[in-house]
């Protein structure tokens, strides 16, 4: 028979003339169609020829699905999704044999800058739920290099947890964008520009009440050579840096509505804002905006750094925590040399985040969120298990606008909440803004990784110090894409599934735990339960 393992490893042998392709062809997963046949796709001269070998997948797939057009990152139909993807070189063209040559190994950085746009592997462009793609010259510099000896799944699967690690080394202007556009909005009496006076912007839009601060800004703008427009921004406008000066929750609003991509929200407020303010927390998560505030006349106090990593021996609260991305960040937090003192896991579906007691015996306490009952019943539980202080840190892995809100009432002076579950732009929660000028509290949210996070994982991964692997749960081949689908939108596995697309036989999905059932040499060669090199090689051997 040969070795069956090694030829697929090196791409031994002819290419097919067609492969297999799932495409969603409008917004629900009753639209994916396929796997249809379809001609091998030929790359150019300056063109890579990739296999895909394993795809991991992941609730955004489930979002493309449910929101269409709507979600941010899709342009239009048809969508082949997957975007945590490990893939093998089968052939190269003429152009590029001097670089690459089949049998190389990569993972994909799935957010790529191309000719000036974002665009996304899986989304806007072709993704895993493919045997074959190619990729042009401009996307090669998102392909990470991984070793020989790695395996498919747990490369995949370094995709996911980059986004993870790229939560925590978010960065955040400090300062109005140089050369940008600034919205000086409200009352303004008393307020000083303090250190926002070395400042330079390129405009600013005077919209205050006060005499005497608008004179003060004037005559800075003036010495700054900054231009200077009276009045609000015009509509259609949009502003890098918005301040809001005054307790004034429609002014917030308004201000957070034109914010540019990466743009800042300041509240300057010496007295409590009236009212809730309703923020989209969708944008907060996908365009990387910035909500921050402070209770002292001066603006550039609001601009402090925001902290994103957690605090060293505080306390954290990781809301979805059943899931596949709550486990990651538990693990995460209890794997750091200076993690939390105690973590609250919580999770709607009752689904126990894992057997992590073992890693950090007495840091995690989990709550069923169904067994609490309401909401008011869970809070009250959350208070008696920080003594009324709140949490330091909170991560919200779960699509829910009211787990969005709740948490944000949760929060110690100080804290941070993580929105690391992304919902549509448009999606607003009701907060209250005082605890961002008064409390020194703070949002932030997050959506990809660079490519620099993917390195670092994969780093990790081929170190052994991360194992992603303990992370599968169900397995499954190309023909199986729509149940495996549909299992992950209703959360049947408490973890990553991971889909085969190159396989020669059908394989169901299938959960680790009814392995045995139906490849039960591969199932002999799980290491205690969990997904391993070896499983993988016997799986590809036999189904190869």
């Amino acid at each position: 028979m040969g070795d069956l393992l090694g030829d697929y490893r090196s791409v031994a042998g002819p290419l097919p003339r067609q492969h297999r392709v799932w495409r969603l062809t409008g917004p629900g997963l009753s639209d994916l169609a396929g796997p249809a046949g379809e001609p091998l796709p030929v790359p150019g001269r300056d063109e890579l020829l990739v296999r895909h070998d394993a795809v991991a997948l992941c609730s955004s797939d489930v979002r493309i699905a449910r929101l269409g057009l709507d979600h941010p990152r899709v342009t239009g139909f048809p969508v082949v999704p997957g975007h945590e993807v490990s893939l093998t070189v089968a052939f190269v063209g003429p152009e590029l044999r001097d670089a690459y040559a089949p049998g190389d190994r990569f993972i994909v950085q799935a957010t790529m800058i191309l000719d000036g746009v974002a665009r996304a592997y899986g989304y806007d462009l072709p993704g895993g739920l493919a045997q074959y793609a190619v990729l042009g010259p401009r996307a090669l510099p998102y392909l990470v290099p991984v070793r020989a000896s790695t395996g498919y799944a747990e490369a995949a699967l370094a995709e996911p947890w980059a986004c993870v690690e790229a939560a925590y080394a978010a960065s955040y202007r400090t300062t109005w964008r140089a050369a940008g556009t600034v919205w000086l909005a409200g009352d303004g009496a008393g307020v000083e520009l303090g250190e926002a006076a070395g400042w330079r912007p390129r405009r600013v839009h005077l919209d205050v009440r006060d005499a005497a601060f608008a004179e003060r800004v004037r005559a800075w703008a003036d010495a700054a050579g900054v231009e200077l427009v009276a009045g609000a921004p015009a509509p259609g406008d949009v502003v890098d840096d918005a301040v809001v000066l005054g307790p004034e929750p429609e002014r917030v609003e308004h201000a957070l509505s034109l914010l540019a991509r990466g743009g800042t929200c300041a509240v300057v407020t010496t007295g409590p804002l009236p009212r809730n303010v309703r923020v989209d927390v969708g944008r907060l998560h996908y365009d990387g905006l910035a909500l921050f505030g402070t209770g002292r006349a001066d603006i550039a106090a609001a601009y402090a750094p925001i902290r994103t990593e957690l605090t060293p021996g505080g306390r954290l609260w990781v809301l979805g925590a059943g899931g596949p991305m709550g486990r990651a960040h538990i693990r995460r937090a209890l794997q750091r040399d200076a993690g939390p003192a105690s973590i609250v896991a919580t999770d709607r579906s009752g689904r126990a985040p894992g057997a992590f007691g073992r890693i950090a015996p007495g840091v995690l306490t989990f709550l069923s969120e169904r067994e609490c009952g309401d909401a008011e019943r869970l809070a009250k539980r959350l208070n008696d298990l920080t003594g009324g202080l709140g949490f330091d840190d909170i991560v919200v892995t779960a699509s829910d606008a009211s787990a969005f809100e709740a948490a944000f009432e949760q929060l110690a002076d100080g804290g941070v909440m993580n929105l690391f579950a992304g919902l549509p732009r448009g999606t607003r929660c009701a907060w209250d803004l005082t605890a961002i000028a008064h409390r020194g509290v703070r949002v932030v949210g997050t959506s990809g990784s660079s490519v620099d996070d993917l390195s670092q994982v994969r780093d990790r991964i081929e170190s052994g110090v991360l194992q992603p692997n303990r992370s599968v749960a169900a397995i499954a081949g190309l023909d199986a894409a729509p149940d495996a689908l549909r299992a992950v939108a209703e959360g049947r596995f408490p973890g990553k599934i991971v889909i085969f697309p190159n396989l020669r036989g059908p394989l169901p999905l299938t959960s680790l735990n009814d392995l045995s059932g139906v490849l039960p040499t591969v199932a002999d060669r799980l290491d205690r339960g969990h997904w391993s090199h070896s499983a993988e090689e016997e799986l590809l051997r036999t189904l190869t």
